[in-house]
């Protein structure tokens, strides 16, 4: 039977402690590397294929996310709730067979991830991945879904746009998040949905495929926005 091993530093001799210190910094800077790889999901689709890259600085959602990827949660998944000029969502297991015209999107595993809410650092520019949750009347503390997110598409906003945005965000927040004239660039330049800035979080951005996000986005919706022919997550598959 196999056992354990141990051995003294003394008994080295010192080529042999010259190769373990070395060996200690290389595995130092392995680590390192992995500290700062940011990992990166691919998510195809029937509409083509979504390539996405997760925040380390929101490592709770990000592992979670990994998690369902690997144990292949999102296989088969409906886009079960499509808004056009906002934002495409998916996330329910359920919704693998769920048949035309039956609600969907009301299932998510029993747990929730604490918000890592990262603005005005991370905020829902264009292409922006981030967690669906339950309303703030039952949710104050913004606790994410265990599984189901949303891509932000959005819309290109203009000065009156974000200042109306900003009226929102006001009241929502009572005054604590505001649009920098940096977020305000972006939201113009590239656009996005900044009424959702500080209430949800942020945890990743769409690297490749933003078009299929505008074609989804588009799709024609029966009254709950619910894509009227399905739009499926063939595979979802940890890439990086």
């Amino acid at each position: 039977m196999n056992k354990p091993f141990c051995f003294s530093l003394r008994s080295l001799r010192p080529f042999a402690l010259l190769s373990l210190l070395l060996l200690g910094q290389l595995s130092m800077l392995a680590q390192d590397a992995e500290d700062t790889l940011r990992h990166e999901v691919l998510l195809e689709t029937t509409m083509g294929n979504i390539r996405v890259v997760l925040y380390n600085e929101t490592p709770r959602h990000r592992d979670n996310f990994l998690k369902l990827v690997r144990e292949g949660y999102y296989d088969g998944n409906l886009f079960h709730r499509v808004i056009g000029n906002f934002m495409i969502q998916s996330g329910d297991s359920t919704t693998r067979h769920a048949q035309p015209g039956q609600p969907a999107g009301l299932y998510s595993p029993d747990y929730t991830i604490p918000a890592e809410i990262r603005f005005p650092q991370i905020f829902h520019k264009r292409g922006a991945l981030a967690a669906a949750r339950e309303p703030d009347d039952v949710n104050p503390d913004f606790a994410s879904s265990a599984s189901q997110f949303y891509i932000v598409y959005g819309r290109r906003m203009t000065e009156d746009m974000l200042d109306h945005a900003q009226a929102r965000l006001d009241q929502a927040t009572h005054g604590t998040v505001k649009l920098t004239p940096e977020i305000r660039e972006v939201y113009n330049r590239i656009g996005g949905t900044p009424h959702l800035d500080g209430q949800y979080t942020v945890f990743g951005e769409v690297t490749e495929g933003l078009d299929v996000v505008k074609n989804i986005q588009w799709v024609e919706t029966d009254d709950k926005d619910r894509p009227v022919e399905d739009v499926r997550i063939i595979r979802a598959t940890v890439v990086r």
